[in-house]
């Protein structure tokens, strides 16, 4: 892990999901370049969902629950490579069986990403990553939208749950 995240190279793609380069994340932040990210839903034998409140110094999203643990993915790395490594580096956990579920485009004003979503199922413990997690917990599935009214939810997590039947969503 980078001791600046600003600085990771950062696997950059055309709106086809194709590699075309690598640049900095400060770079791909600051000209909205399409990238892409792992995004893994880490739900208990009960079929909750661990949620994590995102810390206030994000570089994207500051301070919104995010519906999964992962993040961009690195030159070089593949998805699943990201999304092993984004649960060893935010939750701890390592080992877990990961169930690729879909890929899914994901555009906004200044975030345009390719994700592979995956899940697993896990009951913690956690260790979470004080740089980018403040604290998490494990939801209901319908307590989500009531949730969002109240809170922001990152909106990418949010589109995902579009492609989520609610069967599906256990590995």
């Amino acid at each position: 892990m980078f001791a600046n995240p600003a600085e990771e190279l950062v696997e950059i793609v055309d709106r086809d999901n194709n590699s075309i380069g690598a640049v900095t994340r400060r770079i791909m932040r600051q000209q909205n370049l399409i990238h892409r990210a792992s995004y893994i839903l880490v739900f208990n034998r009960k079929g909750q969902l661990f949620i994590q409140k995102r810390t206030p110094t994000k570089d994207i999203y500051p301070g919104y629950w995010d519906l999964a643990a992962g993040g961009v993915v690195l030159a070089g790395e593949s998805y699943l490579e990201s999304a092993q490594r984004e649960l060893r580096e935010e939750l701890g956990l390592a080992g877990v069986k990961l169930a690729h579920l879909f890929d899914q485009y994901f555009e906004e004003s200044g975030n345009r990403v390719w994700g592979r979503i995956f899940s697993c199922v896990s009951e913690g413990p956690f260790t979470l990553q004080k740089e980018e997690i403040t604290h998490g917990q494990f939801i209901e599935f319908n307590d989500i939208k009531p949730l969002h009214q109240a809170e922001p939810i990152t909106p990418d997590g949010m589109a995902l749950l579009r492609h989520l039947p609610q069967g599906r969503m256990k590995s």
